[in-house]
């Protein structure tokens, strides 16, 4: 590297907490600040979550950029035929928080079949009355349709296996040697399914993939839940299934527009909402962050990447 105390570049100002870690060895500063849009030309590492989209300009004044770090698991903010046409390295978290994805994606759907959220809700407005009782439904025998059998999807496939679930799967690729079946489509997961969990990969080829004809195939008695990337869903489908009572529910951790507005869900039925939680653990941002770091000193000392993307 040409400089002993390489420049290294944070893009996004939720990522601040990484400036003492990483000033300790590295010459560090913000993009949103006016001291590191200055050094721009000097960057050789670009630090960035990775459902981010990097400002191509930015990117194209960035003279010495070498490497893209991610902080994240996910990259698909990263332009990876551009980098690779730059010769720039990217690498990401591996597969730091696909445990906790995988446990919030299992919550979410307790959480919906079994109306927990309501439930806490209709008790706290005094709807809890003598003699009334509310009928939910049992996970046990539910048919689960996992959309993408990376770490996620396998984590979540060996939750529901606990949970007495059946599950089936889908992927442009087949994984010959796993437990659960692959199904021959997406439509014919949808329909096979009573709750259909996204956990794929984004990328500009499956963007909007769960449409409204998929949602028609889930129906008015399944369930969507998406722990993957808002861009894979229709969201304004989605919006219309619900409120037509052509699906039946959704329980969703990302969205199209991030953070997304509330008054676009205030009238939206039987769906759950988080804020992009799933894997933001105590344990899943520590184990980033160690992953980030031993990134970046591969890269410094020339050796390879641990979790390198390309």
């Amino acid at each position: 590297m040409a400089h002993l105390r390489p420049v290294i570049l944070i893009a996004q100002p939720h990522l601040a907490p990484l400036l003492p870690i990483l000033a300790m060895q590295y010459d560090v500063m913000g993009l949103w600040e006016e001291a590191g849009r200055t050094r721009l030309a000097e960057a050789e590492i670009l630090v960035t979550a990775g459902e981010f989209r990097l400002d191509p300009a930015m990117l194209a004044a960035m003279d010495r950029l070498r490497l893209i770090a991610c902080f994240t698991v996910g990259y698909d903010g990263v332009d990876l035929d551009w980098a690779r046409a730059n010769g720039i390295a990217v690498s990401h978290a591996g597969d730091a928080n696909a445990e906790d994805v995988a446990d919030h994606a299992i919550g979410l759907i307790l959480a919906h079949r079994r109306q927990i959220v309501s439930g806490d809700r209709a008790l706290r407005a005094g709807e809890w009355l003598p003699g009334g009782k509310t009928i939910t439904r049992s996970v046990a025998g539910a048919r689960l349709g996992i959309v993408g059998m990376g770490s996620i999807g396998i984590a979540i496939a060996a939750r529901a296996d606990v949970l007495r679930m059946t599950t089936r799967w889908w992927g442009p690729r087949d994984k010959p040697g796993l437990a659960w079946p692959r199904s021959e489509s997406l439509a014919a997961l949808a329909s096979e399914s009573d709750i259909l969990v996204v956990a794929a990969r984004a990328t500009d080829d499956n963007r909007g993939m769960i449409s409204a004809a998929i949602l028609d195939a889930l129906g008015p008695n399944g369930l969507l839940v998406n722990v993957a990337r808002g861009q894979l869903v229709d969201e304004d489908a989605l919006i219309d299934a619900l409120r037509a009572g052509r699906l039946g529910g959704a329980a969703l951790d990302v969205y199209a527009q991030e953070p997304t507005d509330p008054a676009r869900w205030a009238d939206v039925p039987n769906c759950i909402l988080t804020p992009h939680t799933g894997g933001a653990t105590d344990a899943a941002v520590a184990q980033m962050a160690q992953m980030l770091l031993a990134n970046i000193r591969a890269f410094v000392a020339e050796e390879p990447l641990p979790n390198r993307v390309l």
